[in-house]
């Protein structure tokens, strides 16, 4: 198998499982390498080390929970794999240029935005109740 699909892999994982505590190691092993060759071969092919690839990846998801959620900062912080408030607000100020509150307040919620009702808005987005044959046929027994 090539280098690069082994790589991918690991950076799939790293994707998927990036709330949870996942060392170079760990992204290593999905890989088939040892942990220096790894590290080696994947800031060559994507550009950053695993373990900043993993910060920003953590990073990117609080930005989405921070304008789609109303979950409090720590929560957030938390549920993305920071174990600790404050390096997780100053990392994510280094990202993105401002505190995690600051961000927040920039994107407000778009049901602030709605001119409906929410329950008009929440009736409209629920999902219709279809069969597997839309066609209007009948099923077989």
């Amino acid at each position: 198998m090539p280098l690069a699909r082994h790589l991918l892999r690991a950076r799939d994982l790293a994707d998927a499982r990036y709330s949870d505590s996942l060392s170079v190691a760990d992204l290593a092993a999905v890989a088939n390498l040892s942990p220096a060759h790894f590290s080696r071969q994947f800031k060559k092919v994507f550009g950053e080390s695993p373990h900043q690839y993993l910060l920003t990846r953590r990073l990117e998801r609080a930005a989405a929970l921070l304008r789609t959620s109303d979950w409090s900062i720590p929560d957030v912080c938390f549920a993305v794999g920071w174990r600790s408030v404050g390096s997780f607000t100053t990392s994510f100020h280094r990202m993105f240029g401002q505190t995690p509150l600051a961000y927040r307040a920039m994107h407000p919620p778009a049901e602030s935005c709605v001119r409906i009702p929410r329950c008009v808005a929440q009736a409209y987005g629920r999902p219709q109740n279809r069969t597997f044959r839309e066609d209007g046929g009948t099923a077989r027994s």
